[in-house]
């Protein structure tokens, strides 16, 4: 029961499916024949299609989430394979043709991952101050210094407004050697270097700034791909991974910010949303999950999660004032194989070894 007590932080965030449906045509007397069909699919799977006993027709045209998938003659079986979807839920529709007629039927299916997550244990390393100031939004080491951007905590327990900011910061000591406040109206969330510039996402303007690495100066503003919120930033050396609340990871061309690509992060029975800070760590991406005080570790390439960590007990080991809000923030330190883990206005920032 231990194992299921860990995965409560993922379950509050889960979005699940419906049973199966099937949405009969009472004019031509077609439906998809459920007893080919299961409730929850893994994308290594595949769908078999085919209609109920049905008066002959001409042919069958299916489709997924209305992209079709694929045409058959009379009423043969129509094998999809999912191995190119995204996780999440979807509506199965055939479109038959009788005697030039046309009818329509659906069911509902679920596309989740197949594997249930590993709970991992941590141990700490060390213990070090932090701005408590500072509401992390990302955080990630540079050489021997961290690059950490805030938010402005505006409504955060006696907090009216803060200030966003990029800074550099001693990880030992929280000293910040260097930083810059952004305009009052822009609030500051995840950050990543890349190419020897630091990328950070705004909240609410949907634009996303590059900036100087050396100087922290502003050298560039990038428009978002598509009206949207900016959570937490990425990268894999090559392309920028960006979240915005939800349970989708998005790939981003760092020189334009268009989308590449995007998952659906998963597990086995939903897809997990509120996906916050990300980090890059030897081919997975480790997370954090807004309002849950635990990390998630996925894959890059469709989103299953594959550990988690749970990290509750390291709020209760900071200073308890009214301002303190979420774990947040996730900094992975080469050299010594160890994370640094901190939380929005938290007073501390702890090194940590996760037991693998």
């Amino acid at each position: 029961m231990k194992k299921y007590k860990y995965l409560t932080f993922l379950s509050l965030s889960l979005v699940f499916a419906a049973c199966n449906k099937e949405k009969k045509n009472e004019e031509n007397q077609i439906s998809i024949d459920s007893s080919k069909l299961k409730q929850t699919y893994s994308l290594n799977e595949s769908v078999v299609l085919q209609l109920n006993n049905t008066p002959t027709v001409d042919s069958v045209h299916y489709f997924l989430n209305d992209k079709k998938i694929g045409s058959v003659k009379n009423n043969t079986p129509l094998d999809y394979n999912l191995a190119s979807e995204k996780h999440g839920i979807y509506t199965l529709k055939a479109v038959a043709f009788i005697n030039k007629e046309q009818a329509e039927s659906t069911a509902t299916i679920n596309v989740f991952s197949a594997t249930q997550p590993t709970i991992l244990s941590y141990t700490i390393v060390n213990t070090y101050p932090h701005d408590v100031k500072a509401y992390t939004q990302g955080l990630e080491f540079y050489g021997d210094v961290l690059i950490e951007s805030t938010g402005n905590g505006e409504g955060i327990g006696t907090r009216t407004k803060g200030k966003s900011s990029i800074r550099k910061v001693n990880p030992k000591t929280g000293e910040v050697l260097k930083i810059n406040e952004l305009n009052d109206a822009v609030f500051g969330e995840g950050a990543t270097v890349l190419n020897n510039k630091i990328y950070q996402l705004t909240y609410k303007n949907n634009e996303a700034y590059i900036y100087n690495l050396e100087t922290l100066q502003n050298e560039k503003t990038l428009p978002y791909f598509k009206n949207t919120e900016g959570w937490g930033l990425t990268n894999d050396g090559k392309v920028l991974y960006m979240t915005d609340g939800s349970d989708k990871v998005y790939k981003v061309n760092p020189t334009d910010f268009s989308l590449i690509d995007y998952f659906v992060v998963s597990i086995p029975n939903g897809t997990v949303a509120s996906v916050n800070e990300l980090e890059w760590v030897d081919g997975e991406i480790y997370a954090n999950f807004y309002t849950q005080d635990a990390i998630g570790i996925f894959n890059p390439t469709n989103g299953t999660v594959t550990g988690v960590i749970d990290l509750s007990d390291l709020k209760s080991k900071v200073t308890q004032h009214p301002d303190l809000d979420v774990l947040n923030g996730i900094a992975y330190n080469k050299k010594s194989g160890t994370f640094f883990v901190t939380g929005k206005n938290w007073d501390k920032m702890f090194e940590i070894r996760i037991n693998k």
